[in-house]
């Protein structure tokens, strides 16, 4: 039973889902974004109960406290319990100003693509050029 208290920070970070694949968690920690007291972790390294981890993700940066070890991925409302979100007020308000200018996608209304009207009155302010010929 002493093997099954041992566990990975890749491993973990992916089963609080802070990760979507365990994959990309391994790879955080091999690039530096994962940091134990200022240091770069390897995925490799052995979580313990009340360590606070650095970790930066795609969307956001995090600091995590370590409340319990979680060995298989739960649903997120499962997952919450097993860490502490420290993360600083000035990193969450950084989130919400990025959210809201976040691009979509979608175009703004009667920006753009001109509509059917508007190409009617370019193609006669143009000249047809079909009619040229």
């Amino acid at each position: 039973m002493a093997e099954k208290e041992k566990l990975r920070i890749d491993k973990y970070l992916w089963s609080i889902r802070l990760f979507k694949t365990r994959s990309l968690a391994t790879e955080a920690c091999d690039s530096g974004k994962v940091k134990c007291n200022d240091m770069n972790v390897k995925p490799s390294k052995s979580v313990n109960i009340g360590e606070t981890y650095e970790v930066k993700t795609v969307a956001r940066r995090w600091t995590v406290k370590v409340t319990g070890l979680l060995h298989n991925r739960l649903a997120h409302t499962e997952a919450v319990k097993y860490y502490e979100d420290l993360t600083p007020p000035e990193e969450l308000e950084r989130m919400k100003f990025e959210a809201s200018s976040f691009h979509t996608g979608k175009r703004l209304s009667k920006v753009g693509r001109p509509t059917k009207k508007q190409r009617r009155d370019l193609e006669g302010f143009m000249g047809d050029e079909e009619d040229a010929e």
